[in-house]
């Protein structure tokens, strides 16, 4: 049995690992901690567990085998840093953290005391895009010159998210750093190194953060990505275009399909081919880390992942204050 400390319900996706944890058969909630003590406190009381106030207490209690982080991000090292020493397995939301050193010092801990690690990536589970993915390592498309991925809806627009995500110094950025993730770690997945990026942000709902976003990347291998994020978009559904020397790939969009169009195909077949088969749906981030912990198989979003995704958002965000093309080679580095 699996025994976990929620960490914070700041995040709006805190309650939904929650839930998800308590329905799996071989884990159970033992403790709540939350920098907020009166919204603790009420989740410990929803979940049935006791509220431990002070951190270190709670990392060093024995009925906590790991924790579920969904504190402020600006707040992920410390904690996450903390957990690692007290030998704690640790599941994260997205990002990592806002610098790529601090992500890289959470990687250093983690490694150290040898403690399972998971961030949640959920894009990379879902079979359409793992047909991406293949699709792209088979060079079906031949060589992929540029890929297009939109993520993104109307939660300022329409006033349903918590007003703490438009807190710039906690969570690091607005609209990219969180919903633009997606887009942000699909393109890393698929296309590989970054060489370059270049941002426009803008707050059409007048926050203190982007609510608008679009970064342009180029890759190593020549191809070209826009990552796409909103939280003043209505009805905007999850996109995914991949072009290249052979063909393109289309995936969601109003009617949440895949196209394919391959040269290679069309000995076979003309035109535009709806696939039949995928591959299978993969564990969710959060069953990945209770198996890599309880049975010892792979977690397939580490601290690689972690640190390379806030690569991504460091540089994005640092294009957008100052108004430049910024190359990742420019990003400072644990020594």
């Amino acid at each position: 049995m699996l025994r976990v400390a929620m960490l914070s319900r700041w995040h709006v996706h805190a309650t939904g690992y929650a839930n998800e944890l308590r329905s799996l058969p071989d884990v159970v909630i033992t403790a709540v901690w939350d920098e907020d003590q009166s919204r603790g406190k009420q989740w410990a009381e929803e979940l049935g567990v006791e509220f431990v106030s002070d951190l270190d207490t709670l990392l060093a209690r024995e009925d906590v085998d790991a924790v579920c982080v969904n504190a402020p991000t600006n707040m992920h090292p410390e904690i996450m840093i903390a957990a690692a020493r007290a030998g704690k397995h640790i599941f994260t939301e997205k990002v990592m953290a806002i610098t790529t050193k601090e992500a890289e010092s959470i990687a250093k801990a983690v490694k150290e005391s040898g403690v399972k690690f998971c961030i949640s990536f959920p894009h990379r589970t879902r079979p359409a895009n793992l047909f991406a993915k293949k699709v792209v390592d088979e060079k079906l498309l031949g060589d992929i010159t540029l890929m297009r991925v939109r993520n993104a809806h109307d939660g300022a627009s329409s006033n349903w998210l918590p007003q703490h995500f438009y807190d710039p110094v906690q969570c690091g950025g607005g609209a990219m750093i969180d919903l633009g993730a997606h887009p942000m770690y699909l393109c890393r997945w698929i296309l590989g190194k970054p060489l370059r990026i270049t941002s426009m942000f803008n707050s059409f709902t007048d926050k203190p953060v982007e609510d608008n976003a679009v970064c342009v990347i180029e890759f190593e291998n020549g191809a070209i990505a826009v990552a796409e994020t909103s939280f003043v978009s209505k009805s905007s559904p999850f996109s995914l275009e991949l072009y290249g020397t052979k063909g393109s790939l289309f995936i969601g969009g109003p009617e949440n399909g895949v196209k394919v169009i391959s040269d290679d195909l069309t000995a076979k077949i003309s035109g535009w081919v709806s696939p039949s088969k995928f591959p299978e749906p993969l564990p969710s981030p959060i069953q990945q880390w209770v198996n890599g912990i309880l049975r010892g198989s792979e977690i397939l979003f580490g601290v690689e992942d972690g640190v390379q995704l806030t690569e991504l958002m460091e540089a994005a965000y640092i294009s957008y204050r100052e108004k430049r093309m910024v190359e990742f080679s420019e990003i400072e580095h644990l020594e």
